[in-house]
């Protein structure tokens, strides 16, 4: 019986080839296109000795496992070798259909626990994910073991700050069952890293309170330290400079040799040591680094009797095992077709056979096949994406609504009545912030469920006596959990959150508020978490220059074409609080949707496949339309639209607004009834989802549905084709300035292009031309009709 040590070390000299095989294939075999491929062969091979370690030896099902960007072809081959991916998705691998270049959980068929490929995001993720898992476990929802989210993580790829800002808020939280794993080969895409970072690395993870694990010589490597010599040798290691290792190690065991022989003149003992070796063998035991030995990783892993963080430090070569290993541009290195038939011969498999699983391997294939498909913890219970049920949303909450209101201000009454009106969808939703939990109208809602935290914590100012209107107690059971001032955070906190029914089986509704400028801060991890298909309604408020005594630091410009463009985000900016109301009910409904692709032809979206939102909300107060609303007043808002004023047969003009310059479009088609008729009002909920629907059944139409028509389609057939369009908005004026483009209307769209400064509402509306003034001067000019100009600037 062969030992199962032996059918280790065959794995991962195959998986090792078959990274490099694939990576080859796509680039020298297969038609690529007119541009290259590409694939990562030397960033692959420094970590194959640590994804196989993992999964062939220290994962459990409960586990998930961030990997490494550039190593996906490693860990596409091992899912390959598991049965969880097929050989033509590899033949593929990186064209359509195939195998993606970095690890998707939407876009691959194996199984991906989190999407990699922007730098330093996989990493966080981990961490937050974490910190997931310990929620659902306060709550005693956790009905599994916990698990280890582990990051596998390039040494450069340390150089990203948002990692460092997770790691801060871990230590806040008491972070528990997180491993990063860093891969330390000294090499980035530019060339050599900076000597020394492992001391720098290993003391901030130690104040952060991470156990620190270097993981430098491998076994052969400690083996010869005992020897006679030994002692000169390790330090001789010790005192290389990263870029002469690299180099020799791209040169070989000759220049092993001849620079360790100069190095150590006059020490017999050193001088011995190497002699005992061939060239081959110094080469081998250069190489033998702590990060390409399997099995001292896996027994190091496996000897963790504890739950707090782990950094492990594993020295490895970028490229060990290939002929690209240690030369500095072997980043994005191909191999050459001789290169790759030497390596295929070495691993003893015959011309026609690269691609099968098992070629190459002399041992049973019985006994493979037995460890693969039963010995391993890790895939002894298949696929391991969890689902869990839908939580039924509210039909009877009702918020007590001031007769004039803000859509902040409405946002925190609706969430506070659904802790008291809808309990068991309250109790699915997890709020959080980065320490705006108050300015956002948090408050309320926090003040019902509590803050969450692993321990009870007593309310220092309550037990003294001390009023205060946040009435904030944390406990197991607490709803919110706060987060320091880091977009990043958030925005990867959600994403966690949001994928907790396919990681853990249970599902939870996140909710997190932010600055609506801020989002431009948090924007990589935003993309990251929708591309991972993560469910969470963001809540960002205050808004535009709206927020006008803030300033220009504080007004936003460019979000709402961000909510149009981020795929896996519906985008909303009501004006009012029923229309608000009405969105959110139908968005806890919307985030827990995982239908069909096909798009609904009555809208042309695609809601059955369900997805995140965005709600941008003001801090202005609007008085509130005294109107009845019903099932087809929310249909329009949803859809993202609806016709506040219709228009008429002979209307000539017609104002698209969205959110909170309701009044002014109001007020300036008041004005303007005084010289024309039937001026139409246009309230716009969602210029995303009607863009959206338009595009969609545009699409439909060039397939030959020609009976496709979307929701701002239907909308603007109500409006005579020599009419004309003024639309506004409190952000870029391209937001809505496509509406032109549905049905050919003549359009001015007025917003705001660049940055505000401090001042009262009317000053910046003034300012930046989105007044009531402003809409009324630019009906006039699309009309014919006569009117001073129109001053867009502050008086002296």
């Amino acid at each position: 019986m062969t030992r199962t040590s032996d059918i280790r070390r065959a794995l991962e000299r195959k998986t090792l080839w078959l990274a490099s095989w694939m990576i080859h294939h796509a680039n020298n075999i297969r038609e690529k296109g007119q541009i290259k491929v590409g694939g990562h062969q030397a960033s692959s091979a420094s970590m194959n000795a640590i994804l196989n370690a993992l999964y062939f030896d220290v994962l459990r099902p409960e586990d998930r496992v961030a990997v490494k960007p550039h190593a996906s072809p490693v860990f596409h081959a091992i899912q390959y070798l598991l049965g969880n991916q097929s050989r033509q998705q590899l033949e593929d691998f990186r064209a359509f259909g195939g195998t993606q270049p970095y690890p998707s959980r939407t876009k691959d068929h194996d199984d991906v626990d989190f999407s990699t490929g922007s730098v330093g995001m996989g990493v966080a993720m981990t961490a937050f994910a974490s910190m997931t898992q310990d929620y659902l476990a306060g709550h005693g929802w956790l009905d599994r073991p916990k698990g280890r989210m582990i990051a596998l993580v390039g040494d450069a790829e340390l150089d990203e700050g948002n990692i460092y800002e997770a790691l801060l808020e871990g230590a806040k939280h008491d972070l528990r069952n997180c491993w990063w794993i860093v891969d330390y080969n000294r090499q980035s895409l530019d060339g050599v890293v900076t000597q020394g970072l492992n001391a720098r690395f290993r003391d901030i993870f130690v104040a952060c309170g991470w156990e620190v694990l270097e993981l430098k010589y491998g076994t052969l490597m400690q083996e010869a330290f005992q020897r006679p010599g030994g002692a000169q040798l390790k330090a001789w290691i010790d005192g290389c400079d990263n870029n002469l290792y690299s180099a020799l190690t791209f040169k070989g065991g000759a220049a092993w040799r001849a620079q360790m022989e100069s190095d150590f003149k006059g020490d017999n003992e050193a001088l011995a040591l190497l002699a005992d070796h061939s060239d081959a063998d110094l080469a081998r035991l250069m190489g033998n680094l702590a990060g390409h030995d399997a099995a001292l990783m896996a027994e190091t892993m496996n000897a963790i009797d504890h739950d707090r963080p782990v950094c492990f430090i594993c020295y490895t070569v970028k490229g060990h095992g290939l002929p690209l290993a240690g030369h500095k541009d072997n980043h994005a290195g191909i191999m050459t077709d001789a290169q790759v038939e030497d390596l295929r011969d070495a691993m003893g498999i015959l011309a026609g056979a690269e691609w099968d699983a098992l070629a190459g391997i002399d041992i049973p294939e019985a006994e493979v096949r037995e460890f693969l498909d039963g010995i391993l913890p890790f895939n002894a219970q298949g696929h391991r994406r969890l689902t869990a049920k839908s939580v039924p949303t509210y039909d009877n909450v009702h918020p007590r609504i001031k007769d004039v209101t803000s859509t902040q201000e409405a946002f925190g009454k609706i969430l506070a009545a659904i802790a008291s009106d809808a309990p068991d969808l309250a109790e699915r939703i997890v709020t959080t912030s980065p320490d705006v939990s108050v300015s956002t109208n948090l408050g309320p809602w926090i003040n019902k469920t509590g803050l969450f935290s692993k321990t009870d914590q007593a309310d220092v100012f309550r037990d003294q006596s001390v009023p205060s209107v946040q009435k904030w107690q944390r406990h197991g059971n607490g709803r919110h959990v706060e987060l320091g001032i880091a977009e990043n955070n958030l925005f990867t906190f959600l994403g966690a959150l949001g994928l907790s029914h396919s990681l853990f089986g249970q599902r939870l509704l996140p909710v997190g508020t932010v600055y609506d400028p801020f989002i431009c801060r948090g924007l990589d991890a935003l993309n990251y978490a929708c591309y991972q298909d993560a469910r969470f309604m963001l809540v960002a408020t205050p808004s535009g220059v709206s927020l006008s005594h803030e300033g220009g630091a504080h007004q936003s410009i460019s979000t709402p074409l961000i909510g149009m463009a981020q795929d896996g985000l519906a985008s909303f900016e009501p004006a009012f609080a029923d229309e608000l109301n009405a969105i959110m009910r139908w968005g806890f409904d919307y985030m827990q949707r995982d239908g069909s692709n096909d798009p609904s032809e009555e809208t042309w979206l695609r809601d059955e496949t369900g997805g995140s939102l965005y709600l941008r909300l003001s801090t202005v107060p609007l008085e509130q339309i005294d109107r009845r609303t019903d099932a087809a007043f929310d249909a329009g808002v949803i859809d993202g639209g609806y016709w506040l004023r219709p228009p008429e047969p002979g209307t000539r003009i017609a104002i698209a607004y969205t959110g909170v310059v309701a009044p002014e479009a109001i007020r300036a088609a008041g004005l303007l009834s005084e010289t024309m008729r039937g001026i139409g009002v246009l309230a716009i909920t969602s210029a995303d989802r009607l863009n959206a629907g338009w595009q969609a059944a545009e699409r439909a139409r060039q397939r030959g549905r020609t009976h496709a028509r979307s929701t701002i389609e239907t909308l603007l057939a109500d409006l005579p084709a020599d009419a004309s369009l003024v639309t506004v908005t409190d952000a870029h004026p391209a937001a809505l300035s496509w509406l032109g483009g549905v049905e050919g209307h003549k359009v001015k769209s007025l917003g705001v292009e660049h940055f505000g400064q401090a001042g009262t509402v009317e000053d910046v509306y003034r300012l930046h031309g989105i007044d009531a003034n402003a809409i009324q001067h630019a009906a006039m000019a699309l009309t014919g009709g006569k009117i001073a100009p129109y001053a867009l600037s502050l008086p002296a």
